[in-house]
């Protein structure tokens, strides 16, 4: 892929930056930053160079039109307080304001247009409404820098149409995603552990299939555990439970005996009469989950078996959750799995926390950023990666090289 410094000399020049800012709010209220940070860099260089920035985003799931609930207006405000200096703010993607505040810039400042997905054009299926607005946006700038890695695997205008009408490059984001990645793919380092979480089996079953022949070791927690616990023959509960995928997990299962893939599964859980913080709970083992109840984290033992599986390992990648993270009593888990990370990154081990839920629930357990190797900003786009599927986005861009 071309990057940055294919786009030559930059002063005075539009240049529209694609970013991931999708970021939690409560009302007015940015709950986690980290993807604004994680902006920063490419945006931070493009200024120094001279450019004239103007950053597009989305956020939410707006439905083709204005709704103040998803404006991108706080997290304008805060890109602003992180560079140090003001950042223009467009009312609308494309219209007036849009093409005013562009025309407003000066060399080494920095705009931010209002939510892309209040255009229908963004998202459409239809690939002419969808090219409609990728050429609006085209006319706001000189060149392109697609750096919203978890967006790339959508085939949306700012993403993927607006490639082959601008001079485009990956930004430096992008590039440090897609390397990363790479080192998990490519004969990584091992002992390689690859940790799942999170709520359903089925979102991570390309995943597991792919693995299955790369990693060494699957440690499987969260909501989906209990599948993998059913087809076993377990009693589960109340917990959550995928029937329709059991006889796919019993397959890996037996693949992965076959293959010599170690499956690491939960010794105990936390179970609670309800998902609920203050719901009574109590530590069960994992085959012995009361009907009446339902799993809500891995337990204590299995926290400590989960950190030992990981003691010695030299690659690790980690998506989802172990437990309900975001209600103290089943936070434990998520915790364990958290620290044994930042244990083997100071050990010298590549640790890869794969973005959503698994790096909101680092950062409000109070893990520091640098103690894992990389943080993902595209939990979406990582997973679809490591399935070894497609990602128009960065296919789009690997094709203008030719």
């Amino acid at each position: 892929m071309k990057t940055l410094a294919d786009l030559g000399d930059l002063r005075g020049r539009r240049v529209l930056v694609r970013s991931d800012l999708n970021v939690p709010l409560d009302g007015q209220t940015i709950t986690d930053d980290g993807r604004i940070r994680a902006s920063l860099p490419t945006i931070t260089r493009l200024v120094e160079e001279g450019a004239r920035v103007v950053v597009c985003a989305h956020l939410g799931r707006p439905k083709g039109e204005p709704d103040p609930r998803y404006s991108l207006a706080p997290v304008a405000a805060r890109l602003g307080e992180l560079l140090g200096a003001e950042v223009a703010f467009a009312t609308d993607t494309v219209g007036d304001s849009a093409r005013e505040t562009v025309a407003g810039l000066g060399d080494g400042q920095v705009a931010v247009l209002e939510n892309l997905r209040f255009n229908a054009g963004e998202t459409s299926k239809d690939e002419d409404e969808r090219g409609a607005f990728a050429d609006a946006l085209a006319s706001l700038a000189d060149a392109y820098v697609s750096d919203g890695f978890g967006v790339v695997h959508r085939a949306q205008a700012s993403v993927y149409d607006i490639v082959t009408r601008l001079p485009a490059v990956a930004g430096g984001l992008v590039e440090t995603e897609v390397e990363v990645l790479r080192r998990l793919t490519s004969d990584p380092t091992r002992p390689y552990a690859v940790v799942l979480g999170g709520a359903k089996v089925s979102d991570k079953l390309g995943v597991i299939d792919n693995l299955l022949g790369t990693a060494d070791r699957l440690l499987i927690g969260g909501g989906m555990v209990f599948t993998f616990l059913r087809a076993q023959g377990h009693e589960v509960g109340r917990s959550l439970l995928e029937e329709d995928q059991l006889e796919v997990v019993r397959e890996y299962l037996e693949r992965a005996e076959r293959d010599g893939v170690e499956i690491i599964l939960p010794t105990d859980v936390v179970a609670a009469t309800d998902f609920a913080a203050d719901a009574e709970h109590e530590v069960v083992a994992a085959d012995a989950i009361p009907a009446d109840r339902m799993g809500l984290d891995i337990g204590p033992d299995s926290g400590r078996l989960f950190a030992e599986k990981l003691l010695d390992c030299r690659t690790v990648f980690w998506n989802g959750p172990m437990g309900a993270f975001e209600m103290e009593p089943f936070a434990a888990g998520t915790a364990s799995v958290a620290r044994a990370l930042a244990d083997v990154t100071r050990a010298g081990a590549l640790t890869v926390v794969g973005g959503g839920d698994s790096a909101a629930a680092v950062r409000r357990l109070g893990f520091a950023d640098d103690d894992f190797s990389h943080i993902s900003t595209g939990g979406g786009a990582s997973l679809e990666y490591l399935e070894g599927k497609d990602l128009p986005g960065l296919s789009v861009l690997e094709q203008q090289e030719n």
